[in-house]
């Protein structure tokens, strides 16, 4: 059921079409606005990291992206084509497919059940579960991400977080994603787990998925990102490639620019 990766049409300047696009897009909660004027486009074997400190509407673009909320305002392109993502279950049917922090997973369930929840192989007229079948593809597509289960028959939560990030990616990408929407992957893992979730987010752009890593934390984003966009307040502050800046900006950008050398200012005085 994995799917290969096609290279994304060539507009007639020669650009490639992203593989989705956020134009103008705005939220709103009532008199609460949520997200004003972003612009971001997803392309094929690219990693957009979206930065923003907490409130800077991460959650909500996220949700916009996923099919969760529609957008009050502005146009979602897929492929080039003005979308209406209506649910979640609506975007991955278009390739698009989200991993959030809790990742969704049963902690007492095997790895295999947990890789096929709530889409399992079935077999014969009874349409009995296929154990072997979702055992046999759990290994091979973890292995194919550098993960070698000795036991797929373990729980789920005896995996390290790392590892459970991966299962959940690898999942993502069996059942058909071309976007990965990663939600703060590494923001509770420690150095050689966060370091685990990097190598794979790599793995993924160099296979041609379109990856949108959220992240607080520039160093990581700079590490696996080549486009960066950084959120402020539900405002869109940087739109920037890799060559445009130095992690020291990046990190300044985030952590308040202007601001935080006020701060600094007064607080050395």
């Amino acid at each position: 059921m994995t799917t290969e990766i096609e290279h994304a049409p060539d507009t007639g300047a020669g650009a490639k079409v992203p593989l989705i696009e956020f134009k103008d897009v705005g939220k709103q909660y009532g008199n609460i606005i949520a997200l004003k004027g972003i612009n971001l486009r997803v392309h094929a074997g690219e990693v957009t990291c979206v930065l923003g400190d907490n409130g800077a509407g991460k959650s909500t673009l996220i949700k916009t992206m996923a099919g969760l909320h529609q957008p009050s305002e502005g146009e979602v392109r897929v492929d080039g084509e003005v979308t209406h993502l209506t649910s979640p279950k609506d975007a991955l049917s278009k390739g698009i497919a989200t991993v959030y922090q809790d990742l969704a997973v049963v902690g007492l369930m095997p790895v295999w059940r947990n890789f096929f929840l709530g889409q399992e192989l079935r077999k014969g007229l009874i349409k009995s579960l296929d154990v072997q079948a979702m055992r046999a593809t759990t290994k091979e597509e973890l292995f194919k991400m550098g993960i070698d289960l000795p036991d797929v028959d373990a729980p789920i939560s005896s995996l390290s977080g790392g590892q459970r990030q991966c299962v959940a990616i690898a999942r993502a990408i069996f059942f058909g994603a071309r976007v990965l929407i990663l939600d703060e992957p590494t923001a509770a893992l420690g150095v050689k787990q966060s370091g685990m979730v990097l190598r794979y987010i790599t793995a993924a752009k160099e296979q041609g998925f379109g990856v949108v890593f959220i992240t607080h934390n520039p160093h990581h984003a700079y590490m696996v990102g080549d486009h960066f966009v950084l959120l402020n307040r539900g405002r869109q502050k940087m739109d920037c490639t890799y060559d445009e800046i130095s992690l020291d900006d990046l990190t300044q950008q985030m952590a308040g620019g202007d601001e935080l050398e006020t701060l600094t200012h007064e607080l050395r005085r």
